[in-house]
C-alpha cells in the first residue's frame, strides 16, 4: 500500500558554488587526463567523493604530497596553509587551485592581520581543513577556538582580532563578539563568515516550517550540515537526518504527508533526488 507522500526538494540546497567550482574543475581535468590528484577529501560528503574516486580522483593527504614529483594536485575549496604552495613549489607539482574566492579573500585578511602583528582568534571547528589553512597564514600562532567556553582556559591577550570560519553561525559569531567585549577585551571583530552559507539559515527555516517533516541529507564530516540541521530541527521538530537513502526509514512516514528535502551546501543535488525517489517510493 503506497503512502502517497508528496515530496518537494529544496531549491536553495545543494553545493555552494565554491564546491560547484572544484567539482567543475576536478571533472574537466578527469575527463582529460583520466586521473588527478585532491588534497583531502575534495568535498565533505562521501557519496560525492565515491562518485569522483570512480572517474579517477586519488584522495590523498599531506603526507603524501612531499613524495610526489611532476604531477597535478587540486586543491579543493577549502584552502591552503603556505606550507602546501613551498612543497609544490619545490616538487614540480602543478597546484590545480579550487580555493573559494570568499575562503582565499579570509586567508589574505588574516595574513594581513599577522603581519601587522595582530593577536588573532579564529573561531572554528579544530582540525577542519579550512581553519588549518587560515592557521597557516599566522605560522599556526592564532588561537582557535570553537566554543566561548573554551577561552576561560587560556590567558587572552588585552586586545586581539577576531575572525571566523566561513560556514559558522552568524549569531553565534556576534553572541561571542558581545561576550568578549562584556568579559573587557579591545576586540576588533571581523565578520568572514560567507553570505551565501548563512542566507541558507533563514531560507531554511521558512522552508522546513512548509512541512510535516523534514529529511536534511548530508555527510556526517560536513560541520554546515550539522549546523544547517539544527535549523531545520528548532523551525521543525519532524526532521530527520541522513547521509543517504539507505537510512530512511518508512516507519517515520505516515500516509499523504508533505516531506521537504534538504541539505548543506556539500550535499549533491543528485543525492537529493535519490532520496526523493525513494520516499515516493513508500
Amino acid at each position: 500500500m503506497s503512502k502517497n507522500l508528496q515530496v518537494t526538494i529544496d531549491k536553495d540546497s545543494g553545493f555552494c558554488f565554491g564546491v560547484v567550482y572544484a567539482i567543475d574543475m576536478a571533472e574537466e581535468i578527469l575527463e582529460q587526463d583520466g586521473y588527478l590528484y585532491c588534497l583531502g577529501d575534495i568535498v565533505h560528503n562521501d557519496e560525492e567523493v565515491a562518485r569522483l574516486k570512480a572517474k579517477g580522483l586519488r584522495i590523498i593527504n599531506h603526507d603524501v604530497l612531499p613524495s610526489l614529483q611532476n604531477e597535478k594536485v587540486l586543491i579543493r575549496a577549502h584552502g591552503e596553509a603556505p606550507e602546501t604552495y613551498k612543497i609544490a613549489l619545490e616538487n614540480n607539482i602543478t597546484l590545480i587551485d579550487a580555493s573559494c574566492p570568499v575562503v582565499l579573500k579570509l586567508q589574505n585578511r588574516i595574513k594581513t592581520s599577522y603581519d601587522e602583528d595582530e593577536k588573532i582568534l579564529i573561531f572554528g571547528k579544530h582540525g577542519h581543513a579550512e581553519v588549518i589553512g587560515l592557521q597557516g597564514q599566522t605560522n599556526n600562532e592564532a588561537i582557535v577556538f570553537q566554543d566561548i567556553a573554551e577561552l576561560n582556559q587560556i590567558e587572552l591577550p588585552s586586545s586581539f582580532t577576531l575572525y571566523s570560519q566561513t560556514t559558522k553561525s552568524v549569531d553565534k559569531f556576534y553572541a561571542i563578539k558581545d561576550e568578549l567585549l562584556k568579559r573587557g577585551y579591545d576586540v576588533k571583530a571581523n565578520d568572514t563568515i560567507c553570505r551565501q552559507v548563512s542566507n541558507r539559515y533563514e531560507d531554511l527555516n521558512d522552508f522546513a516550517r512548509g512541512y510535516d517533516k523534514i529529511v536534511f541529507v548530508s555527510g556526517k564530516k560536513s560541520s554546515n550540515g550539522k549546523v544547517l540541521y539544527d535549523v531545520c530541527k528548532a523551525a521543525n521538530p519532524n526532521s530527520y537526518f541522513i547521509s543517504g537513502s539507505d537510512e530512511l526509514d518508512s516507519s517515520n512516514f505516515n500516509e499523504g504527508e508533505t516531506i521537504g528535502i534538504c541539505g548543506a551546501t556539500s550535499t549533491p543535488m543528485w543525492l537529493m533526488k535519490e532520496v526523493k525517489k525513494a520516499l515516493e517510493q513508500f
